[in-house]
This record gives C-alpha cells, sequence and structure tokens, in this order.
C-alpha cells in the first residue's frame, strides 16, 4: 500500500527541518524568483541546496513553489533556474504557469511538475488535459468536496493533492481581484494584503447601518475529521498550508495530522478507534484563527464565513525549544514568557504529551532567575520529572 504524504510549508531552513522533525513527508517552500508569498523570507539558492540535502538524507522529499502568474520580465533566468533545480535534485516545483510548465518538462531530467492551486482544477476533464501535458500531480482546487475528489480520483491516474488545513481564499482559489483593486498588490504574484479580513463600514444611501465593523473572510480550513475520508478517497498529498506561519505553528500542525494519517494505517481506517477529542485540542492550541471544515462537505454555509469582528490573538503558548539536554537539566531557547513554579507541557516528535513543573532556572549568565521574559535567551532550565526529553522538543504552556 503507498501511504499518504503528508506535506507541510516552510518560510526558512529552520521550519523546514522542523517540519521534517515533527512528521512530514515532504515541504513545499519559495525561491526568491517564481514564488507566491512575496513577504515570506523565502529560500536562496544555497538555503534550497541545504534544504534538499536535509530532506535527502532523511528519505523525504522537497518542492519549490514557481506558481506566480509571470510577466515577460520574470522569465529572463527561467531557464537558468529550472536547470539549477533539477541538477540540485529537487523533487518537484509547483506552477500555475503553462510556459513554465513546458519549459521545465522540455528541459528537466528529473523535475517533476506539479500543477498548482492556483489554476482552481475542480474537475476530471481539465485533469485529463494537465495529465497529457505531463504533469505528475495536480492541487485541487479548495471548493472541492469530498465527493467531487472521490469521483475525480476513480476518473484520472494522475496524482492528486489537496489542502487539509490553514487559510481559505473568500474567493475561487487564485481568483481574487480584491487586493489588486484596493492595494495595487497582486494576490497572484505573491502580494495579497487580505482585503477580505479588513474590518469595513456598512452604508445604505450614505448612513451608516452597522454598529460594528464587518468583513467577510473565509474561516481557515480544518479538516482533521476528514483525513482519513481524504485517505479512502484516493488523494496522494495532504497539504497544510502556512509558509508564512510560526515554527510552533509548523511543528504542532504538523505532528497532529502526522499522527492522525498514522492512526488511519494503525486502526486499517476504521474511524471508531480514533480520540478526535485530542486532535481537536491539539489544533486549538496552535490555531489563533476560527476554522472550519471548508468545502470538503459541500457548499459552504454562513457559519463557515467571518461577518463580523474578529478577536484572535497571536498565541503565547511557545515558551521554548530545547536545544540540549543534560542529566538533570535541559537547554531551552525561550520564546515567551514564563516563570519558576510554571506548570509546563512538553511535546515533539517521539515525545506523547508531558506535563511538568518548573523547579529552578539559570539565565545566559548563570545568575538564578524566578522569571524569563527575555525571547530567544538560551536558559537551564530543571524540571520535577524525569522526562526523556530530546533536541527540537518543544515547551509550552
Amino acid at each position: 500500500m503507498n501511504r499518504v504524504e503528508l506535506l507541510a510549508p516552510a518560510g526558512d531552513l529552520e521550519k523546514l527541518k522542523i517540519a521534517y522533525l515533527y512528521g512530514a513527508d515532504a515541504c513545499y517552500i519559495g525561491g526568491k524568483s517564481f514564488s507566491l508569498r512575496a513577504r515570506a523570507n523565502n529560500f536562496t539558492n544555497d538555503d534550497i541546496i541545504e534544504g534538499c540535502k536535509f530532506a535527502h538524507s532523511l528519505n523525504k522529499k522537497l518542492y519549490v513553489t514557481m506558481n506566480i502568474v509571470p510577466h515577460d520580465s520574470d522569465l529572463s533566468n527561467l531557464e537558468e533556474y529550472l536547470l539549477f533545480l533539477d541538477e540540485n535534485k529537487i523533487d518537484g516545483i509547483i506552477v500555475s504557469s503553462l510556459y513554465i510548465a513546458k519549459k521545465a518538462i522540455k528541459i528537466c531530467k528529473n523535475l517533476e511538475v506539479h500543477l498548482s492551486t492556483q489554476a482552481s482544477i475542480s474537475n476530471s476533464e481539465a485533469i485529463k488535459y494537465y495529465d497529457s501535458l505531463g504533469f505528475k500531480r495536480v492541487v485541487l482546487a479548495r471548493e472541492a468536496s469530498l465527493d467531487e475528489i472521490k469521483d475525480i480520483s476513480c476518473k484520472t491516474n494522475i496524482e492528486l493533492e489537496v489542502f487539509i488545513h490553514g487559510g481559505m481564499c473568500v474567493s475561487y482559489s487564485g481568483r481574487c481581484m480584491l487586493s489588486n483593486y484596493l492595494t495595487n498588490r497582486d494576490a497572484n504574484r505573491g502580494g495579497c494584503a487580505h482585503s477580505c479580513r479588513w474590518n469595513y463600514d456598512l452604508y445604505d444611501n450614505d448612513i451608516k447601518i452597522n454598529k460594528k465593523y464587518v468583513n467577510f473572510g473565509s474561516k481557515d480550513l480544518n479538516a482533521y475529521k476528514h483525513i482519513f475520508d481524504l485517505i479512502n478517497c484516493g488523494v496522494n498529498s495532504l497539504k497544510i498550508e502556512g509558509r508564512m506561519k510560526s515554527l510552533y505553528y509548523i511543528a504542532c500542525i504538523v505532528r497532529c495530522y502526522r499522527n492522525l494519517i498514522d492512526d488511519y494505517y494503525k486502526y486499517n481506517g476504521d474511524i471508531s478507534k480514533v480520540d478526535f477529542d485530542y486532535y481537536k485540542n491539539e489544533i486549538i492550541k496552535t490555531e489563533n484563527r476560527v476554522t472550519s471544515y471548508g468545502f470538503l462537505n459541500g457548499p459552504v454555509k454562513k457559519s463557515e464565513q467571518l461577518y463580523n469582528v474578529r478577536t484572535e490573538e497571536p498565541t503565547k503558548d511557545f515558551l521554548g525549544m530545547v536545544k540540549d539536554v543534560y542529566n538533570d537539566y535541559i537547554i531551552l531557547e525561550q520564546r515567551n514568557y514564563f516563570k519558576l513554579g510554571d506548570s509546563v507541557e512538553f511535546i515533539g516528535p517521539n515525545l506523547k504529551n508531558t506535563k511538568a513543573k518548573i523547579i529552578k532556572i539559570l539565565d545566559s549568565l548563570d545568575n538564578e532567575v524566578s522569571i524569563c521574559n527575555h525571547p530567544l535567551e538560551i536558559l537551564k532550565v530543571w524540571i520535577d520529572k524525569d522526562i526523556k526529553l530530546s533536541k527540537n522538543d518543544i515547551m509550552r504552556k
């Protein structure tokens, strides 16, 4: 049986490595050219080489996004860049432009070409066309339902990739012009201003009729309850959105879906044996936006959209990353405020949720302290339990 791929986003090298360590089978990244998410750090060519070597050392895959709608000025070094990716053994590229795709298929020996969700593909006939051109995989539009995905899978031979978690567009995937209209920032060239999430006044004939601001964005996608359904549909890759997300978000969400997918194979697809309350709580600890199942159950209802002021704030649950482990203490890179005596929880790629209490802290100068409020400071931390911790485990509230 070919196991489904868990595909994770990464905005920089540190997040890339954490995604792999926390259970991703593959990651997708953006280079300095041809990639959406213009405000992401994105990867230099040297970063891409290092990330690919790290992935392959773990027998995992790396894909590079080249999914902008290109202008002539964007194409000057296209062939050189494609050959660079191919020669350095990148596993595939994700594209929306037919020209870029045809060029890659023609000149690259080993580089798979995947069709981006920006192409809004939601029917089998379109997929057959892209299959005939030499595409290896199609990333389906986020607007496809489970029934449609199953039907498409039965009628096509190409690999299918489906989003399972992260941001949703208020428009069809890749078709929104709102950001362009309001800010002259092109969503299809990486500059989306997320105008659908702004707060607006509502007027009727120059009279303000709403007491509160309104917005009309979509709730984020959260498909944890549908993972078994998607695997049963024949999907090849389950994709998490979020190259702009934090390291903590990447680690926790990847870990959550890694365990869910493993449950599918462990229980032979028997959904009754899965503790969905556990996964629900794990996502709540990580997410700061309201979520829904998107289009998976069919056309979205009013309850799946955002129409009023949102109150989400960045989570501060991420307290620190374990950098080293000694017999009686750990070396911790602090991320958020905590103090002596706090009850905390440790998680990791190979560590179940484990609670402990902080009983001693030394700062970077080996002074004993009771309050830690300097992000990225390196601390020595003692806890009240003998837990088998490892480098890259996470301490959180």
